[in-house]
């Protein structure tokens, strides 16, 4: 299969091993253009995939049967838009990142799009990158003509498992978002790897109940006892680990909360909510942000 990954980072160079490995004809794709890039990925198990992958060919992106964008939720659309019309328009777009509200963004949607969330966790240093735990990849459609490519789903299984299809990803994406609305910033607030936030049970509660508050007027029905259990559940096998939202500010970086509790928000405001806890962290950190020294400087780069 044909396929072009957008955004070459911890996560995207995963895919790009993996996918190369079932012999796809890959390439990745970059803010600034080169013509390969070398991909040095070790595996848990002691596997280690060592190769030159090529990047940034026109041909091959408009002749591509797959597109997977591995990006941050707020580099999405900049990335995405000025590569559309070499897209072929039956060419399957599938977004792979934390926090929702880039499709409206990318509006209208010519292309099948596609969401995904995933649990594998890698972290890269001096460009080598660390698959440090296996995870699940949930995709689905999110516009009807992306509604029959769920064989997809056994090609992606295939490379990396495990992957899973759902006919309502919509709702995943939801239980992930609210799962980020509690950790990310928390951890933020209290500098503090995953596992610390138990001290802070009464924190995570209130936020919950408004989460809930939020996806049941959206239509979701969630069961507010089964949600807390979830979140719990990740912050305990997570607890060693330090949110993606504290290594963005650690590192200067800007955060996808405009995606993550931005986007809660903003879903609560539509329907007349009113969500205090989430409204005060958000603009803690936005705060943050602001006060990053590297922050202003590193808008410029996009992806």
């Amino acid at each position: 299969m044909r396929i072009t990954l957008i955004g070459c980072g911890a996560i995207g160079k995963l895919w790009l091993a993996a996918l190369a490995q079932q012999g796809h004809d890959i390439q990745g794709w970059l803010r600034m253009a080169q013509s390969d890039l070398f991909v040095d990925v070790n595996e848990p198990d002691g596997r280690v995939f060592r190769e030159l992958i090529p990047c940034n060919n026109l041909n091959h992106l408009q002749h591509s049967e797959l597109i997977i964008v591995c990006l941050k939720a707020w580099q999405v659309s900049d990335a995405l838009l000025p590569l559309i019309h070499n897209i072929p328009e039956s060419c399957p777009i599938l977004l792979l990142h934390n926090g929702m509200g880039t499709l409206d963004e990318l509006t209208p949607l010519r292309q099948p799009f596609l969401s995904g969330v995933t649990t594998h966790a890698a972290w890269q240093k001096n460009n080598q990158v660390f698959h440090v735990a296996n995870g699940i990849t949930h995709i689905g459609a999110v516009n009807s003509i992306a509604e029959n490519c769920y064989p997809i789903a056994d090609i992606l299984h295939t490379a990396q498992p495990d992957v899973a299809w759902h006919n309502d990803i919509l709702a995943t994406c939801w239980q992930k978002l609210a799962a980020n609305c509690v950790i990310n910033p928390l951890t933020i607030i209290h500098d503090c790897k995953n596992g610390e936030l138990l001290n802070h049970t009464a924190q995570i509660n209130l936020l919950i109940d408004e989460i809930c508050q939020v996806m049941d007027i959206e239509g979701l029905h969630t069961d507010k006892l089964q949600l807390t259990d979830y979140i719990y559940g990740i912050i305990h096998n997570t607890a060693d680990n330090y949110s993606s939202m504290l290594q963005d500010i650690r590192n200067k970086r800007r955060t996808e909360i405009d995606y993550i509790t931005g986007y809660l928000i903003k879903q609560a405001r539509a329907h007349g909510l009113n969500t205090p806890e989430n409204d005060r962290l958000y603009h803690l950190i936005k705060q943050r942000e602001e006060k990053n020294d590297g922050f202003r400087t590193n808008m410029h780069r996009q992806w």
